[in-house]
């Protein structure tokens, strides 16, 4: 309770802070955390995730695919679970209750919302518009899936009682946080430089000098940062996820790691043999494989075995302080028993039977996994106070590596990316170029024009109030009414790509280039 004996957790940033409506929409219920369940389930940007790429895109695929909304409800299932128990637990209740609590609800709703901001054509769509948002649009913080689910439920959103954003409580807020900084400029000093960054808080190797590879905020949205995190202040450590973001982060790992196999062992991408091939060789080999230098192992990285070995180096590369041999070896040996010789042993033929085997594998590692989480008082800097337990931990990494090796390093997916990745580029460049044509200004599409010019009054109060958050890699900040507009433009064009489905964004790229008859596209309505 705060002095005013208000919860900080159930305070929202509204009324005073925003411009207020007339009339705001009632909530079904009184329960604050329910009602941020609610407006998120109710938003129009949850609606969306069903067209939103999980892995494929289901669109002319055939496929019957997770999509990121049924990914979002499995999340958010997982992640109740989690929580309900960790509650439930007169053991955990004093560490719970002192490091600012866990309430199913408000895991519940961060879980709804932790993929709202996935723009078109999922994790690929992300790197596309980070791209072109820092070399088109020079903004320093690019773009980024989970800054951009925040940047929905506290700006662009509109359900709320406010004008802006959902107006959800601190708690709810602070829960959707998997990687509480900006890119760059906040807390002080920034996470990138502690002796041991927090997981996700490096910068990536493949890019110096751009800031943290994840982040949850965007410069835009510090105020609303700030704000939710007070409510914990002197809990957990600025750069430390609260203890509901860290279930529902946990929650989508495990929906990640079980769900995806789901899909593409029906589809039959995932095969008996190469898989069972990776993880045989390594168990019979591991000494011998532990033996070979890493440029030996990547040279033979197709052979069996190789890929395995060079998973089991990174997580001592990067998790040293929890990787163990013997826990990395008993969860092959567990997921080669429970994945290879038991869900991949018959092909999937859309019997019943086949469809209880798929049911059955995935309950019973969701019900394995949710009951490995354990509490931590002093956690790691890598890690968050609640965990997944080393046994649990070792096996997602393992299910996580089926997922990457036999799914997504597939050249056949590449070749379908590769073609994404041009449209969304492509579409990007030319909404822009339509913003910039004077004759042709009165016939944007409303949303996109509401866009720029909400990023247009965000970028001109920085600028003047404090411009050192608009320094970018290059150290300096946009001067001038021209930079401000620049940067202005560009987010409103990437919030609005970022706001379609995969179909939307075909058919307006399609439709801006000419290649469609169709007069009237739903591209507009977000």
């Amino acid at each position: 309770m705060s002095d005013h004996g208000v919860d900080p957790r159930v305070v929202r940033r509204s009324t005073g802070e925003r411009r207020a409506r007339a009339s705001a929409p009632a909530d079904l219920v009184a329960s604050p955390f329910r009602v941020d369940r609610d407006r998120v389930a109710s938003s129009p940007f949850f609606a969306r995730l069903g067209g939103v790429t999980q892995v494929v895109s289901p669109t002319g695929s055939g496929l019957l695919v997770h999509n990121r909304l049924t990914h979002s409800l499995k999340v958010a299932q997982v992640a109740r679970a989690v929580a309900e128990r960790l509650a439930a637990d007169p053991g955990t209740a004093d560490l719970l209750r002192g490091l600012g609590g866990c309430h199913p609800d408000v895991v519940e709703a961060a879980a709804l919302a932790h993929d709202l901001g996935h723009p078109p054509f999922g994790h690929l769509g992300e790197q596309v518009l980070d791209r072109v948002a820092r070399h088109r649009f020079g903004l320093p913080d690019g773009f980024e899936g989970n800054a951009q689910s925040f940047r929905i439920i506290t700006t662009t959103d509109v359900r709320g009682p406010s004008a802006v954003g959902l107006d959800l409580t601190a708690a709810t807020r602070a829960a959707t946080l998997k990687y509480p900084w900006t890119r760059l400029s906040h807390p002080r000093p920034h996470p990138r430089s502690m002796p041991v960054p927090p997981r996700g808080a490096g910068e990536p190797p493949d890019l110096p000098g751009t800031g943290s590879a994840k982040f949850s905020v965007y410069v835009t949205e510090l105020d609303d940062l700030v704000q939710c995190r007070a409510a914990f202040a002197g809990r957990v450590d600025p750069w430390q996820q609260t203890v509901e973001a860290a279930v529902m982060d946990i929650a989508d790992d495990v929906a990640y790691a079980i769900h995806d196999l789901e899909d593409f062992h029906r589809v039959g991408v995932l095969q008996h043999a190469t898989v069972s091939a990776e993880l045989g060789a390594w168990q019979e080999g591991a000494l011998e494989l532990a033996g070979l230098d890493r440029a030996g192992l990547e040279a033979q990285s197709r052979r069996p075995g190789r890929s395995l070995e060079l998973l089991r180096r990174k997580l001592h590369g990067k998790d040293s302080w929890l990787v163990d041999d013997e826990a990395f070896a008993a969860a092959v040996s567990t997921v080669r028993k429970e994945l290879v010789d038991g869900l991949l042993a018959v092909p999937f033929d859309g019997s019943v039977e086949a469809e209880q085997a798929v049911a059955d594998f995935s309950a019973r590692w969701t019900a394995r996994l949710c009951e490995g989480v354990a509490v931590l008082a002093e956690p790691h800097p890598r890690a968050a106070h609640v965990v997944l337990t080393t046994e649990h931990w070792h096996e997602v990494q393992v299910l996580k590596f089926v997922h990457h090796r036999f799914v997504l390093a597939r050249p056949d997916l590449a070749l379908h990316q590769r073609g994404q990745a041009r449209l969304l580029t492509a579409l990007v460049e030319a909404l822009d170029q339509w913003l910039t044509d004077r004759h042709e200004a009165s016939r944007l599409p409303r949303r996109l024009h509401d866009l720029v010019e909400l990023a247009g009054d965000e970028y001109a109060r920085l600028a003047a109030a404090e411009p050192d958050l608009l320094v970018g890699a290059t150290g300096e900040a946009p001067r001038g009414a021209d930079a401000v507009r620049a940067l202005a433009r560009g987010r409103g064009v990437v919030d609005f790509v970022a706001s379609l489905t995969d179909t939307q964004a075909v058919a307006m790229m399609e439709a801006l280039s000419g290649r469609t008859g169709q007069l009237w596209t739903d591209a507009f309505v977000l």
